[in-house]
């Protein structure tokens, strides 16, 4: 019997001897190898906290991812100016100087309409549990995919929940008058609410606040709750912490150069969404936590209060701003509308959504 090409590859298969054909075949088709054969994709990516707070709000996440990518993509994080000044993410992550940041809109000027709402937007919420309601269940995801989809080179990946926002300062605040001319370091929104109290916004580096604080440059931080205080240093510097706050969850979001974004396999993408949901998780009880746990163990800072009814005066000129602000656009009058049916939906909820 004469033994043909295809005769001895029948018999080589039935032997259990692999043909140089059906190695290929294999080697082609096993996604590990594949994955292995590539150049893996790296991205940049700068958070808007120093290396203590991001050791808490991102860095487990993007651990995690760089694990669970399995060598197809690596994240290099980078903390608090450390590439780029906070204000220029936007334009630096537009440019393609980085890859990814995670930040609030309002912080790193995102030229939307809608970034006034990012970070404290003054008494939109007063649990963290109210971000993520608000952007999953009241609308507020789809708005800001719309404002984002108007601004080429940028893709808006996702917003969750972190502290609330009170004082940290060297001197008691324990009424309004407190507030006048104290300088105060905040965010761009929050500290244009407050300068119609008296206080003086103040725009630092992160990494520069402690030394403010030392040097009296600074009078207090209305920046973070008591989380943070303890956790980044400025605890150690101030005297006295507000319970009033002016939100009680600060919004931030994720976002990617968009050809960048584009290039990520979607499996990979999934994963880097996970990764997102995640940390959001993480912050709920990590915040929980830590605001209960350093108001009766921190030891290092003063409690104090301003009456309610006093305080109440905040929070009736901050629903003056929201229809300012909702003059400034349509759809910034849309987010403000969500807002105050939130509202009154919480309202009229009672205990244990709202007490007052």
């Amino acid at each position: 019997m004469i033994m043909t090409n295809r005769n001895r590859r029948d018999f080589l298969k039935k032997a259990g001897v692999a043909t140089a054909a059906t190695v290929g075949a294999a080697t082609v088709g096993a996604p590990y190898v594949h994955a292995q054969s590539r150049t893996p994709i790296r991205w940049r990516m700068q958070t808007y906290a120093g290396p203590a707070l991001a050791a808490h709000v991102i860095k487990p996440s993007i651990d995690a991812f760089n694990k669970a990518a399995n060598g197809e993509m690596e994240i290099e994080l980078f903390y608090a100016d450390q590439l780029v000044p906070t204000g220029e993410l936007f334009r630096a992550m537009q440019r393609g100087t980085i890859d990814a940041v995670q930040s609030d809109d309002d912080s790193i000027a995102a030229p939307v309409d809608v970034s006034v709402f990012g970070g404290y937007f003054p008494f939109a919420s007063r649990y963290s549990l109210d971000v993520p309601t608000l952007f999953h269940h009241y609308g507020l995801k789809e708005i800001w995919e719309e404002a984002y989809a108007e601004v080429d080179g940028v893709t808006w990946l996702g917003a969750g929940a972190w502290d609330p926002c009170n004082f940290v300062t060297r001197d008691p605040i324990r009424s309004l008058e407190d507030l006048r001319g104290k300088r105060v370091f905040t965010f761009p929104t929050a500290g244009r609410f407050l300068s119609r109290f008296g206080v003086v916004p103040v725009t630092l580096p992160w990494e520069d606040i402690e030394v403010a604080m030392q040097t009296r440059e600074l009078d207090g931080i209305a920046w973070a709750g008591i989380t943070e205080a303890y956790t980044v240093g400025w605890a150690d510097v101030a005297s006295y912490y507000l319970t009033n706050n002016i939100s009680g969850a600060w919004a931030g979001s994720y976002f990617a150069n968009s050809d960048r974004w584009n290039e990520v396999p979607e499996h990979l993408q999934t994963l880097f969404k996970l990764c997102m949901d995640n940390s959001h998780y993480y912050r709920q009880h990590w915040y929980w936590w830590g605001e209960a746990h350093y108001r009766t163990t921190g030891g290092k800072l003063e409690l104090t209060s301003i009456p309610e009814e006093e305080w109440q005066t905040l929070e009736d000129a901050a629903l003056e701003f929201w229809d300012e602000i909702a003059a400034e656009s349509d759809r910034n009058a849309r987010v403000v509308q969500i807002l105050k049916d939130y509202r009154q939906t919480m309202q009229q909820a009672g205990p244990p959504y709202r007490y007052s």
